[in-house]
């Protein structure tokens, strides 16, 4: 039930960010849903890839080259869907900033609601 809460309003969360920032659009709540699928996907089985062969350089940058890499994963699942569109690499760092800040809320709601 969690999961499946988390997925929904990240989803939610996509629309959102979508409505107050024009670099990022979504043309339905099925695209966000599978936008926030594919997100996550990569979240999960690239990002730590990238992050350990990027060590060297985020140690480098004090840690600032994450949000790179989290744009980056923002803007590859926008280029492999068709109803998930971002601007340019500018607008996946935003939208990046602004998704990773809603999921953290939504993250700390679904725990005091789902309690371990």
């Amino acid at each position: 039930m969690k999961i499946l809460s988390k997925w929904l309003l990240n989803a939610a969360a996509l629309l959102a960010i979508a409505h107050l920032y024009n670099g990022v659009q979504i043309s339905s709540f099925g695209s966000a849903m599978l936008a926030a699928l594919v997100v996550g996907l990569f979240n999960a089985l690239l990002r730590p890839v990238l992050v350990v062969l990027t060590f060297p350089v985020t140690v480098l940058s004090l840690g600032l080259f994450l949000f790179v890499i989290n744009a980056l994963m923002f803007w590859s699942a926008a280029s492999v869907l068709d109803g998930f569109h971002v601007d340019g690499f500018g607008a996946a760092l935003l939208g990046s900033l602004l998704y990773t800040a809603i999921g953290m809320v939504i993250n700390l709601a679904l725990e005091r609601l789902f309690p371990q």
